[in-house]
């Protein structure tokens, strides 16, 4: 689809600095644009190429001030990113959806499907499962026994969801993930091997929450484990048995979070970060990237490291590591010297 760059910023509720009649087919990063296209600036290490970009509009905070001649016409906004996202949205709801139910695929008797249902070949669903309206099940889904699954859901191809959970309305589950599988619950006995603890609980997901590829949510040992309303989980992430995610927070890959944690609303959690069990993170707390987390942590905190401490406290203990090797020298020129002085 074309439009022109007037229409866009019509849409984005943005003002053209530049020639609005130029027609825009496609986005492409501001690095790499080519004519014919939009594309965007919102981290200042990008502005560089906004002088030489061959994108023929750039998306732009309102703010920003260019430094040199351009040749692009630019779209000023109150946040470039967030105007992206919503470009970015509309095309992909422009793409047909899929409906219908291909064959094979298998639907218990017992089960009930909403209406505009799309079931991909070989996927599954089992007795008494309840499919809200417009879900999308991509081919090779698993969804066990009394599954709830609320409307405008969409599950990726490959996706398992265990018996007696709950999907709310309006999620994202991407290829591979595992909803319900058993907590890591083992008994040490006498004889040095472990007995397995029955898993008998569910996983609760709200509603608006987005789950990535191969991540894994496991069920309570009792109750529930909780995800809720608009929490993002990046792939490749570990929730084990009786954790709780609190709303709108945002967790990236490799995370694993052990069993039991309580974790607040809008907390933001890094790359690879590990938090030990049965602790609780307050309300919009920040984690650092390979931060190790053994103890409670107060709401708005900002930590990081290994074990994790205040993010100030970590800088000022990174300058002093960098310079240790340094530190070691002059604490051995030191100790020379004061051995001279003793001889002496």
């Amino acid at each position: 689809m074309e439009f022109t760059v007037k229409d866009v910023a019509a849409f984005l509720d943005g003002v053209v600095e530049g020639d609005g009649s130029i027609k825009v087919s496609n986005i492409s990063k501001i690095d790499q644009g080519v004519p014919g296209t939009l594309s965007f600036l919102s981290n200042p290490a990008y502005s560089k190429y906004i002088y030489n970009t061959l994108a023929s509009a750039v998306i732009v905070n309102k703010d920003f001030q260019p430094e040199g001649p351009m040749n692009c016409t630019l779209i000023r906004v109150e946040n470039s990113y967030a105007s992206l996202a919503r470009l970015l949205n509309l095309y992909e709801k422009s793409k047909p959806v899929k409906r219908g139910i291909e064959q094979p695929s298998y639907i218990s008797s017992t089960a009930k499907t909403g209406e505009n249902l799309y079931l991909g070949a070989f996927a599954y669903i089992s007795d008494k499962a309840v499919i809200g309206n417009n879900v999308r099940i991509y081919p090779q889904v698993y969804i066990g026994d009394n599954v709830v699954v609320g409307e405008n859901t969409i599950l990726y191809s490959g996706v398992k969801i265990y018996a007696d959970c709950r999907i709310g309305a309006n999620c994202i589950i991407h290829s591979g993930a595992v909803i319900g599988s058993d907590g890591f619950g083992f008994a040490p006995t006498s004889d040095g091997t472990y007995s397995k603890i029955a898993q008998i609980g569910n996983v609760i997901i709200e509603d608006f929450v987005e789950i990535g590829a191969n991540t894994t949510v496991d069920c309570a040992t009792m109750g529930s484990t909780l995800i809720r309303k608009g929490v993002k989980l990046d792939n490749l992430i570990q929730i084990a048995h009786n954790v709780e995610v609190g709303e709108n927070t945002v967790m990236a890959s490799q995370a694993g979070i052990s069993g039991s944690v309580k974790i607040g609303r809008n907390c933001m959690i890094g790359g690879q970060v590990g938090i030990a069990g049965h602790i609780t993170i307050g309300d919009e707390v920040k984690l650092g990237d390979q931060s190790g987390v053994m103890t409670s942590i107060p709401d708005k905190s900002v930590m990081i490291g290994s074990p994790v401490m205040e993010h100030r406290a970590w800088m000022k203990s990174s300058a002093i590591f960098r310079n240790l090797s340094q530190l070691r020298n002059d604490v051995i020129q030191l100790q020379k010297l004061a051995k001279q002085q003793d001889k002496e």
